[in-house]
């Protein structure tokens, strides 16, 4: 007998015709024990002649004469971990059709460094089932396409307990009970492990004691036949998702073993399980349920007898009669407050304050698969964040993900996801209407995506005036997700701002963000991996009729020459873009000069911005030429580039008002304008102190010195005691900003605030 990881629902019978070379198999379902006794006697027939028995149910062994089995064989899962590894990168490798991406590439590397440290996964990675859950979230986070059919994590594990658990009831002896429902194997899976998940989940805790483990397993068994599906269940399921820690932590009261789930999110799908199918009633929803069923029952035969003792019972008799058929009514607003609970426990979950500062939760569903790399946490902390529940209990009630569940023997009602839905909204909109860690959006966002609802999400977004998701690290399936969930708004929604900055977006991304550009005014790209390619993308964008984008920020992004050319292409089609950040971009007297020429094909900008480049004298004098001939550019950021004394003294002149109109434009050179201080000086000192331990610290480091170089010329040539002062407090904040350099360059620290 072989038992092959977690079954498929089925027992199979594989035998050798006598004299016939040909391997034929059976497929038995355990409902075939309902059968007719000749269909059963034909199985046993064939039973008697195979000779060899496969069956994924361990209990059944015993039900088998020993006088047919003369061995027995176990195999739990892979035994030779090439063969394993083997199954790892052909899943992996599939999305690119066999041939080795890097990216493939990358996460075999990472998933087989996590296995190869004893971790968790890899007792969990024996079931080749748990290998298969590991590769399907991997392609799921990493190569999302838009071409692909919408897959969601909840559907994934839907589907994991489909393909384990689908026509699967508990028996004894193989008798089946009448009432099939209540003896679904993953209703009763819910009921005892769901439970434990869920206490687990309320109690912050991911062990469990062997103790823990009879109490809400075991639960309070009072027949014969409880016990015995108790220990059927045991032997069968329970390891599959429960399995001793790795790490050999005992108990602290008993000194026992503790266990945990193989997989963890596993635990939080268990949970969210179990509550939206509303097994964590209370005591008082546990009575007026059972009481509503009664009287439902009954009411038609107590309408009748009433209708026969009216003529000769007293009328008042009967308020007591109407009171009785009133009760289903009470349970029904007892089970609408029970809806609202289960909605207002999603929303606190999602935004609990102590889990704000917490990675987003897709990177940690990453992290549990390969692991975390880089300095790890010197002391081990005992709470988790369960930020996945909630979004799993959302994902449950959508009808792709019901419609599996009910093939299980777990009903939702859509009755239940209607109320859930409706007091869910109310939540949601008014927790978005707070602002948010940028995690924390990303989680809301997955919530949206897994829940499936277009007029919810919608409804939801309404409220959402600013998107930023600075510092998330966007993969395939977040930028899907983004997209998609603001595809599910009307045409005329706009957000004020999408902020992507230090999102770590590439040129592939950008196109499965395109959906998403076309909903704000304000897009912030800045300090990602752009390239010049990325300028076509972002020109088509900027030349669509209906652009709405006011400003764009692309500071930080290698676009060189080139991908400016492409970018100004979209001047003379273009009638939104206000404000255009090209700091520290690669830009050279080349792009300068484009520059100048192109900005006469577009009269609706008022700030450039091409600070920290390698623009030089003739090139900015130009461009500020151009600039002072344009209708409504106002101010322009030059500072950080190779202006010599002379030419950032020409560009203060050049930029002083017309002769006809009268205006001038504001050219930010330097922190001194001649002799002066210029009234800029503190945003160009604001946006190199955020952004020095980033940059070229040698450049930096170099211009801050050309600062304090002609601020300490400038106050030697001013008598006013105020006016030296004024020189002195903005000498004051260079020199502390040249310290700060020289600690990070000490203590080599290369990261800074963005």
């Amino acid at each position: 007998m072989w038992r092959f990881g977690r079954p498929s629902g089925t027992e199979v019978l594989r035998w050798r015709c006598q004299g016939s070379p040909r391997d034929v198999c059976c497929k038995l379902h355990t409902r075939s024990l309902q059968k007719k006794s000749s269909t059963l006697k034909n199985d046993l027939l064939l039973f008697l002649q195979a000779s060899i028995l496969v069956t994924t149910r361990l209990s059944a062994v015993d039900r088998v004469p020993k006088k047919y089995i003369n061995r027995y064989v176990q195999i739990c899962g892979f035994n030779d971990p090439h063969r394993q590894r083997a199954y790892f990168t052909s899943r992996l490798l599939q999305q690119n059709e066999g041939k080795p991406g890097k990216v493939a590439e990358t996460l075999i590397e990472m998933l087989y460094l996590n296995l190869q440290r004893e971790s968790q996964l890899a007792t969990a990675c024996f079931l080749p089932s748990y290998c298969w859950l590991t590769c399907a979230t991997l392609h799921l986070l990493h190569f999302t396409d838009t071409k692909s059919p919408i897959r969601t994590l909840t559907g994934i594990y839907t589907s994991f307990m489909r393909l384990n658990f689908g026509g699967e009831v508990i028996t004894v002896d193989g008798n089946v009970s009448s009432q099939e429902q209540q003896n679904s194997l993953m209703l009763y899976v819910v009921r005892t492990v769901g439970k434990l998940a869920f206490d687990g989940i309320t109690n912050k805790r991911t062990s469990f004691s062997a103790e823990e483990l009879e109490q809400w397993v075991g639960g309070k068994t009072k027949t014969d036949e409880e016990l015995q599906q108790l220990a059927v269940f045991r032997t069968d399921v329970l390891d599959f998702f429960l399995v001793p820690r790795n790490d050999h932590v005992t108990d602290p009261e008993s000194g026992g073993r503790r266990y945990v789930f193989a997989v963890p999110a596993m635990q939080e799908y268990l949970a969210a399980l179990y509550v939206v199918l509303g097994e964590n009633k209370s005591v008082l929803e546990k009575l007026t349920k059972e009481v509503s069923e009664a009287l439902g029952q009954a009411s038609e035969d107590i309408t009748s007898l009433l209708s026969i003792l009216s003529k000769v019972i007293p009328f008042r008799i009967f308020a007591v009669f109407n009171l009785l058929k009133l009760f289903p009514k009470l349970f029904e607003r007892v089970s609408s407050h029970s809806k609202g609970r289960i909605a207002s426990t999603m929303a606190a979950e999602m935004f609990r304050s102590e889990d704000s500062f917490n990675e987003d939760v897709l990177d940690q569903v990453e992290q549990s698969l390969l692991g975390v790399h880089g300095p790890q946490p010197q002391e081990e902390t005992y709470t988790r964040a369960f930020e996945l529940y909630p979004i799993f209990m959302g994902g449950l009630l959508h009808y792709g993900n019901r419609r599996l569940l009910d093939q299980l023997g777990c009903s939702i009602k859509s009755h239940t996801v209607s109320q859930i839905t409706r007091a869910l909204r109310k939540h949601l909109i008014k927790e978005s209407q707070k602002k948010q860690p940028p995690e924390e959006l990303m989680d809301l966002l997955v919530l949206l995506y897994e829940f499936q609802n277009p007029r919810l999400t919608a409804e939801v977004l309404q409220s959402i005036k600013t998107i930023n998701l600075s510092t998330v690290r966007m993969t395939p399936h977040k930028c899907f997700v983004l997209s998609t969930v603001l595809s599910c708004t009307s045409s005329s929604f706009h957000l004020n701002e999408l902020n992507l900055s230090s999102c770590h977006i590439t040129p592939e991304l950008m196109q499965m963000l395109w959906p998403a550009f076309h909903h704000t005014s304000n897009l912030n790209l800045q300090f990602n991996s752009l390239g010049p390619e990325s300028c076509i993308l972002l020109r088509d964008l900027l030349f669509e009729p209906n652009c709405t984008i006011k400003s764009l920020q692309l500071c930080d992004n290698y676009l060189t020459d080139t991908g400016i050319s492409h970018l100004l292409e979209a001047l003379s089609g273009n009638h939104s873009l206000q404000r255009l950040c090209l700091m520290h971009t690669g830009l050279g007297d080349q792009s300068a000069q484009m520059l100048a020429e192109r900005l006469g094909q577009h009269d609706m900008l008022q700030e450039l911005n091409v600070a920290y480049n390698n623009i030089g004298d003739s090139a900015a004098l130009t461009m500020v030429d151009a600039c002072r001939e344009h209708p409504s550019i106002h101010t322009v950021h030059l500072y950080l580039n190779q202006l010599t004394d002379v030419g950032k003294q020409s560009l203060y002149v050049r930029g002083g008002p017309r002769v006809k109109q009268g205006r001038r434009v504001k050219v930010l050179a330097s922190v001194t304008e001649g002799s002066d201080i210029s009234e800029d000086w503190h945003p160009i000192l604001s946006v190199i102190g955020k952004n020095s331990l980033s940059w070229d610290r040698d450049r930096v480091r170099e211009q801050l010195l050309v600062f304090l170089k002609d601020l300490e010329w400038g106050r030697k040539q001013h008598q006013s005691f105020w006016k030296k002062m004024h020189f002195r407090r903005v000498e004051s904040v260079v020199r502390q900003m040249l310290s700060l350099l020289e600690k990070s360059s000490n203590t080599g620290t290369g990261t800074g605030t963005k």
